[in-house]
């Protein structure tokens, strides 16, 4: 990658399950200092300087993009740098922390977790990828929590370590905001379901090995009931995978196409008919923004640093207004994270809730704030390309930052979730409620 220098070395599976009697022994001030002794002789150090310094401007590389926007070749590179030092990670724990020992992790407390992160952001390890947090951070405890033991002992540690990636196939073109009206079939036929239909949005998925699906295997019950998961092998036979072209410039996103697919029912995941909580789970997991698993690089669209940065080579830091609206910038930030710490904390047994959704918004209306911002200060450099290190770069954000306010759940829908289940208010009304799905007017 350029710009960066990392070690890293493929491991067996079986060194993922380490037994690390000193590291789960340690308490967090040695865990941490341990950790340090060994990112310092596997990945570069970022600085010998306090993080809080300032960015030097023009030095180095300067990205903002909230999406990649790399060709095929360059997106596959990106992956499978992130996947082999997420393998070197592996093979001492430090890539679940708070993991179950069974499935390779630590099974330390997040205060351990939280002391790897701050440790890593002093170090440069290559940069990650959608399809990779889907996989480690959304995907792999789902299967935890829903798979049978064959299907942990089959998914959790290979996605924990990155060695396979896995995507979600969830939103349709009918039902996006509205995952409950999804329309894709799995009829069942002896030992296997029968799948067809279409998904959209599925980022990564022509990377990825495996796919989270969840399809309408009841018409005849209501809306959230008739519905099953699915681990689908994303080169089976009657999968067709599209890449859609964003305006960002990649093709992260794609369309997934069943026709005539079949999936053996070893591969449900959940019961029959629970599909609605196997994809809540994961999407609770999606809108959960503490990244407490030990990962210092799970963010993405640029720093409030950058911001500033950019504010002070253009001149603009003496403007009253723009003071105050970078400062508006930064309070966010800092009031996100601590919501998004307490979000951490109330999290039962592993699984994030409702108040998961309370840090998706933060996290998209401060992307969005960092959007317009740049926008003030950068004016004409936003949408000409002067060669000047650091302006025409923020397009990327400008262009990408809506993106996160659909994925993984609308602002709206964030709205109603905090308002029906955190503060308990009245339902929104719905005229589809209590009726089969097949008789839902669409």
């Amino acid at each position: 990658m350029k710009g960066r220098s990392f070690v890293v070395g493929a491991a067996s599976l079986a060194t993922y399950r380490p037994v690390n009697l000193h590291l789960v022994t340690a308490s967090v001030e040695e865990f941490a200092a341990e950790a340090a002794s060994w990112l310092a002789q596997n990945c570069e150090s970022r600085s010998d300087e306090p993080l809080e310094t300032e960015l030097v401007w023009g030095d180095g590389e300067f990205s903002v993009a909230v999406f990649h926007a790399l060709s095929f070749d360059e997106e596959r590179d990106l992956l499978e740098s992130a996947k082999e030092w997420q393998q070197r990670k592996a093979s001492r724990g430090y890539h679940a922390i708070t993991g179950d020992p069974a499935w390779g992790g630590l099974g330390l407390s997040k205060e351990h977790a939280r002391a790897f992160a701050a440790v890593e952001r002093g170090f440069e390890p290559p940069p990650r990828h959608e399809s990779f947090s889907v996989t480690v951070g959304l995907i792999a405890p789902t299967v935890e929590l829903f798979g049978t033991d064959e299907q942990k002992e089959q998914f959790v540690a290979q996605f924990l370590a990155a060695e396979m990636l896995c995507c979600q196939l969830f939103s349709e073109p009918g039902a996006g905001t509205d995952l409950g009206a999804l329309g894709c079939r799995a009829v069942r036929d002896g030992d296997e379901w029968v799948i067809n239909g279409q998904k959209v949005w599925s980022s990564g998925a022509q990377f990825c090995e495996w796919g989270e699906l969840i399809a309408r295997s009841d018409p005849d019950a209501v809306k959230h009931k008739g519905m099953t998961a699915f681990m689908v092998p994303m080169d089976a036979e009657g999968v067709e995978i599209r890449p859609i072209k964003q305006m960002s410039g990649g093709t992260s996103f794609n369309e997934v196409f069943f026709n005539d697919c079949r999936v053996h029912d070893s591969l449900r995941l959940g019961p029959e008919g629970e599909g609605w909580k196997v994809a809540l789970t994961t999407l609770g997991f999606e809108r959960d923004k503490s990244d407490s698993g030990g990962s210092s690089s799970g963010r993405v669209g640029g720093s409030w640093r950058q911001l500033l940065a950019t504010a002070e080579a253009l001149g603009v830091t003496d403007d009253a207004v723009m003071r105050q609206d970078l400062m508006d910038v930064y309070i966010h930030g800092r009031v996100e994270a601590m919501l998004n710490r307490r979000a951490s904390d109330l999290a039962r047994e592993g699984t994030p809730g409702p108040e998961g959704s309370l840090g998706k918004l933060m996290w998209t209306e401060g992307m969005t704030k960092m959007a317009d911002v740049a926008s003030r200060i950068l004016q004409s450099r936003l949408v000409v390309d002067t060669g000047e290190w650091g302006t025409w770069e923020w397009g990327e954000h400008v262009l990408g930052a809506p993106g996160y306010r659909i994925a993984g759940g609308s602002d709206e829908v964030q709205r109603n979730i905090i308002g029906e289940r955190v503060l308990g208010l009245p339902g929104e009304p719905r005229v589809d409620k209590g009726i089969p799905w097949k008789d839902v007017p669409r």
